[in-house]
């Protein structure tokens, strides 16, 4: 390798842990695995090609969502260190080099126990073909060199001129066995959308585009920023359509959900790329200057910054969970953690790891504590869980507390509709409550219609989700903003109800007090509420005991939340 100084060493409490490499001045990206133990404060970087660089604090600023097994996707983080450094970063190769890779040597840099100064390896692809659609397998290039143990993962795979085609992610348990595996850079650009706008079209330093020009992956990806600023209204399909030609590969099935997809799906799956993404930037471009594609900015969202805790279906048993804690900062998901954990390890996990995430918040930050789940968990109560086994208060009484749907906040067509749903309703007054009594006899098409014809942005249910599933799967899939609901309510909710029940008696004394004010001021608004049940004579019978509120603004969460699913350590 001709410039070896973006070469990476990351240390977890001044011991070796892995590698890395760095991708901008002050990006490196690495492992989920290497940094799983490194506490706030913990993590440094080191250059060890350039000494007067060594020791360089980081934090986690992006994670891939890896959960912690072997075989689990999305191992990978990328850190931001404290500093820039007056170093130049990896070069990537463009996206068709992975198909020659098995006639390609690959070296890596890595840093195996007694060689904190770095050790070479070469190793080569043994295919094409991807493990679990994640991982190409390596083999060593002889039987004597280098095997990838511990203190490589995390170092760059890259060809002998030192471009960069994938990171080592894992190697063989078996003592002797030289094989390994990579993830390529479309896997890695997969996990963090962020590096595909590294990752030039073609060959060359910056040039080498269409007609000799300027590559266009940069400038198409500063495109979408500015279209996704101004909220320009476009057809993905349409756009990646125009790019590819009448005679290129179809939209994927479904079609593509948004802008950075659709450049996603050019960059990756036409070969070669420079033309497509050459004629989607000029598409775009052309889109962003007429004055009637731009809409006006949406108005900023209310001045929330989201804690988020994700709890999902781990597929390894019914008991068993993925959690995943993170924090905001200026616009930023900074991940705090992420465990496959029994269902009874849930709520000690998720407090500690709130503890944590509000170490990552600006000190002027208004925490929103949300909870994405499961559709069949909305009804759990995170808000009367305690805050620590030393603070007894309630999680919904000290903070804020929401909880979303995982589809919801996943699926680009839903967060582009709440997106205008939102703007609707910060240029008007409060919204009427939509409500489902209990024993409506509303059947759920006819709910659909009502919140459709009347722009609902605000619903309460007289029943949780399990006694109007119906209903409440009509709330959920449609952009209506904010659903609310008791976690108990009515026992029974069958058939016409000739008599106020608990359902109604909630729903009635909801109705003022959130109709009252905007949808922004909700969360601050239900806290009170909670803290007033709390502290009543009788706090079960009070009708706010047990609300549960999902509160939706897809502008309070920027990045696109990372899937909740290996390791060279």
């Amino acid at each position: 390798m001709r410039d070896a100084a973006w070469h990476a060493r990351i240390e977890c409490g001044g011991v070796v842990a892995g590698a890395g490499f760095l991708v901008a001045p002050s990006t490196v990206l690495t492992c989920a695995h290497v940094v799983q133990y490194g506490e706030p404060g913990a993590l440094t970087v080191s250059f060890p090609n350039r000494p007067d660089f060594s020791g360089l604090p980081a934090t986690v600023a992006v994670h891939g969502g890896w959960a912690g097994g072997a075989t689990d996707p999305g191992d990978l983080a990328v850190l931001e260190l404290d500093r820039k450094v007056p170093l130049s970063p990896a070069r990537f190769a463009p996206p068709d080099t992975e198909r020659d890779l098995t006639e390609r040597v690959l070296e890596a840099y890595g840093f195996p126990h007694g060689y904190d100064e770095g050790q070479l390896a070469w190793y080569r692809a043994v295919s094409t073909t991807r493990i679990a659609d994640q991982w190409l397998q390596l083999e060593a290039v002889t039987a004597h060199g280098q095997p990838l143990v511990e203190g490589f993962s995390g170092a760059a795979a890259a060809l002998p001129d030192g471009r960069v085609v994938g990171m080592v992610a894992q190697r063989a348990g078996e003592p002797g066995v030289l094989v390994a595996r990579m993830l390529p850079t479309e896997t890695l650009a997969r996990h963090w959308p962020g590096l595909g706008e590294l990752v030039p079209a073609c060959d060359g330093d910056g040039d080498g585009g269409v007609d000799g020009g300027e590559d266009p992956t940069r400038r198409l990806y500063e495109l979408v920023r500015r279209a996704e600023a101004v909220g320009l209204e476009c057809s993905p399909d349409q756009l990646f359509v125009d790019a590819v030609g009448a005679f290129g590969p179809e939209p994927p099935p479904g079609g593509l959900r948004s802008l950075r997809e659709a450049v996603a799906y050019v960059q990756w799956e036409v070969v070669p790329s420079a033309q497509a993404l050459s004629r989607f930037a000029h598409r775009l471009a052309g889109l962003l200057d007429e004055p009637a594609a731009r809409p006006a900015p949406a108005a900023p969202a209310a001045e929330w910054t989201p804690i988020l805790v994700e709890i999902d279906r781990s597929g390894a048993g019914t008991d068993q969970v993925t959690v995943s804690v993170s924090a905001y900062r200026e616009g930023r998901r900074r991940p705090v953690g992420t465990a496959r954990l029994a269902r009874s390890e849930v709520r000690e996990y998720v407090q500690q790891g709130i503890d944590r995430a509000f170490t990552r918040l600006a000190p002027d930050a208004e925490e929103l504590l949300t909870f994405v789940l499961p559709r069949d968990l909305l009804n759990l109560p995170v808000a009367q869980w305690a805050c620590s086994a030393e603070d007894a208060t309630p999680l919904g009484c000290a903070h804020p507390v929401v909880v979303n749907d995982r589809y919801r906040h996943h699926s680009g067509r839903l967060r582009h509709k709440l997106g205008k749903k939102w703007q609707q309703m910060d240029g008007g007054s409060a919204a009427p409550l939509h409500r489902v009594d209990c024993g409506t006899q509303e059947q759920p098409p006819g709910l659909r219609r009502r919140l459709s014809e009347n722009g609902a942005g605000l619903a309460g249910f007289a029943a949780p989700p399990t006694a109007l599933p119906g209903h409440f799967e009509v709330g959920l899939n449609m952009p209506v903003p904010v659903l609310l609901w008791p976690r108990s309510g009515c026992p029974d909710t069958a058939g016409p109800h000739t008599a106020p029940c608990t359902g109604s008696a909630f729903l009635d004394s909801l109705a003022p007090a959130v109709e009252s004010v905007s949808a922004a001021e909700l969360p601050r608004i239900i806290t009170s509420l909670r803290e007033e049940a709390e502290a009543a004579t009788d706090p079960e019978q009070h009708w706010a005991r047990d609300v549960q509120l999902l509160w939706d603004d897809p502008r309070c969460f920027p990045e696109t939340a990372a899937s909740l699913h290996s390791p060279v350590a």
